[in-house]
């Protein structure tokens, strides 16, 4: 059987380890997430790896270099928890797909001169606690103690849960990854977008890892009867907030490689026959460029400012949530962009405007991208699909690239 067949069967297999319903939802530190382990240790152990798990509970196969770089590590990897009712692909496929890329590597070039690992993050989607990129930042040593606290909606801690799974939460400090130690980091993952369909590519290299951030706009106006206020002088909060929505998208619009989001809206007091009082709405921003994420920040501050007062509107702006961008490095990059031609003739280029495994791992090392052709650009929903073909081709990319370190 090919590559690309064995990681279909595979992906098919492991997405039964999920609760009932539609797609897969497979959470942090569950009966789920243990069974999905026992699947990824055979593949890994398939590989040639010898397996275990570490203290913030990520599945890691290691094969041990055999030559002048035998004291360094490569390190593939990506994440095997879902959303909720989610694809077969988004996370998982990069372990299952890491693991092919191992064995093909090596049975054809023999023993690596460097170690190799393969790393099954526990939670990356951050679904079941309000954290996430506990097993990459562990290894960075940005992890924040913190998070063992944050609870569940069963009010069980992080702590608790990764205890009961096997880990050691007493012991994540040591975890830290000595960079000098590790050559590199790779991920495979599904676009989720339309570019490399676009461009009828089954494979495209990772340029950057957006950087994102996410603000909270309060607007305070003045409530009154919907009939009996005169709408001269009225101090709407829902007025200016439609425009600064609407701005958000209107500049967003303009520029090529930028993304901004109102995701949500509250209003109060909430009723049809009274004036909105209070809005809340978030303003995300996404951009591999933070100076371009900055600069479209303070054009939309400025904005929402002026047309709070306008209205006679007092209004307030709260960043709650920043994660700078993360370039793929260079010298990989143009490893993979050849790859990727030798493979399937020709390379394209893209940033990624989510987040990752991998920017976590740029805190520790290079780090390295590929994406893999998603039908109709979608994912986060059961529709996810990578056909066979595609994956083949990435593995081989993979491949050829840990050959070519």
């Amino acid at each position: 059987m090919d590559a690309g067949l064995i990681a279909s069967k595979r992906l098919e297999e492991i997405a039964k380890c999920s609760l009932p319903g539609d797609g897969v939802t497979r959470l942090p530190f569950t009966d789920e997430h243990k069974q999905a382990n026992t699947h990824i240790a055979g593949w890994m152990k398939q590989a040639g790896m010898t397996v275990r798990l570490d203290a913030a509970g990520t599945l890691i196969g290691r094969i041990e270099g055999q030559g002048a770089r035998a004291s360094r590590t490569f390190i593939l990897g990506s994440h095997q928890d879902s959303v909720r009712n989610g694809g077969m692909f988004d996370g998982i496929m990069g372990v299952a797909l890491a693991c092919q890329a191992v064995e093909q590597a090596f049975a054809e070039k023999g023993e690596p001169d460097f170690a190799v690992e393969v790393h099954a993050y526990a939670d990356e989607e951050g679904v079941r606690f309000p954290t996430a990129l506990l097993g990459p930042r562990s290894l960075a040593g940005s992890f924040d103690a913190h998070v063992l606290k944050m609870r569940d909606t069963e009010n069980v801690s992080l702590e608790d849960a990764l205890e009961g799974f096997g880990g050691k939460p007493e012991t994540i400090h040591s975890l830290k990854r000595n960079p000098d130690d590790v050559l590199g980091y790779l991920e495979m993952h599904i676009e989720q977008g339309p570019v490399l369909e676009q461009e009828n590519l089954a494979v495209g290299t990772v340029t950057a890892i957006c950087g994102i951030e996410r603000n909270t706009i309060t607007i305070h106006g003045k409530t009154g009867h919907a009939g009996t206020v005169p709408m001269q002088g009225r101090r709407d909060a829902l007025v200016p907030a439609a425009r600064i929505v609407a701005e958000t998208q209107d500049q967003a619009r303009k520029l090529e490689n930028l993304r901004a989001t109102c995701g949500t809206l509250s209003i109060l007091p909430g009723a049809v026959n009274q004036i909105p009082e209070t809005v809340s709405f978030s303003l995300e921003i996404r951009s591999p460029d933070d100076a371009a994420r900055d600069s479209f920040r303070s054009h939309m501050v400025d904005y929402a400012h002026r047309v709070g007062e306008e209205q006679g509107c007092r209004l307030t702006i709260e960043k709650t949530y920043e994660q700078p961008a993360q370039d793929c490095d260079p010298h990989y990059r143009r490893f993979l962009e050849d790859a990727c031609s030798m493979t399937q003739g020709r390379s394209v280029s893209l940033p990624s405007g989510a987040t990752h495994d991998a920017s976590a791992m740029a805190e520790l090392c290079p780090i390295a991208m590929l994406f893999v052709r998603c039908r109709g650009g979608v994912s986060h929903v059961p529709e996810e699909f990578a056909s066979s073909e595609d994956m083949e081709q990435a593995i081989a990319i993979a491949a050829r690239f840990l050959r070519a370190l």
